[in-house]
């Protein structure tokens, strides 16, 4: 109630639960000429219901990695870009001069290399996935349109790697973008919420998995038990 009486407090957590929703809608935007629900499946059955680093990831991103949306690879290369630029600014005297004389300048080269890393992190990261997807393609056809795998260069299918790559690192720097607008016209860490809300929107997903799993219906034995829980 007293949130409500106060206009600017109201007005940002308006605002952050509208960048919040912008998100999550990005995660069911699947990259064009993919099919995120074949995608999924290869997925489920590639763990077989078991934790693996291709399930985390998916659990930061909020069930977008596995889907293959245009916002797959989350926040994590701007959590990566935000580490190495840390590590950066211990190593590298001249950037620690220039902090310490100007807090201010200093801040925002830090801000504009970590943006760039984050691009140039999204770019790599991408083409990986893209590659893997292809050779996920090979296993489940049909997750990759084969109108894009048509057009080649040299046995290369550069278009589908174009049209992969470009719309995953928008994505990313699009997260990067909203995340900042959280933090400075919002309420909390815009990057912090983001992979909040993609893990809350997986818990439904999770616990409905551990209890098939647990198999509490039946006398017999499940995949998961209680101590591997």
């Amino acid at each position: 109630q007293r949130v409500a009486q106060v206009p600017e407090l109201r007005s940002k957590i308006l605002f952050t639960l509208l960048m919040l929703l912008v998100c999550r809608i990005g995660g069911f935007i699947p990259v064009p000429g993919i099919n995120g629900e074949i995608a999924v499946s290869f997925f489920r059955h590639a763990s077989g219901g078991g934790q693996n680093l291709f399930q985390m990831v998916d659990i930061f991103s909020g069930g977008a990695f596995s889907q293959m949306t245009v916002i797959a690879l989350g926040v994590v290369p701007y959590i990566s870009a935000s580490i190495i630029m840390q590590l950066l600014v211990a190593l590298w005297p001249s950037l620690q001069r220039e902090i310490k004389e100007n807090a201010e300048q200093g801040k925002r080269k830090v801000n504009k290399l970590t943006r760039l890393l984050t691009v140039i992190l999204s770019l790599i990261q991408s083409v990986l996935f893209a590659k893997y997807a292809l050779q996920m393609n090979v296993t489940s056809p049909g997750i990759v349109a084969g109108e894009l795998l048509d057009v080649q260069i040299l046995g290369f299918p550069w278009l589908f790697y174009l049209i992969f790559v470009c719309t995953m690192t928008t994505g990313t720097v699009f997260l990067m973008w909203v995340g900042e607008q959280i933090t400075e016209k919002g309420i909390g860490n815009g990057m912090s919420l983001i992979i909040t809300i993609g893990i809350l929107s997986q818990l439904p997903t999770a616990f409905g998995l551990i209890f098939q799993q647990l198999n509490l219906d039946s006398q017999e034995p499940g995949q998961m038990t209680f101590a591997s829980v």
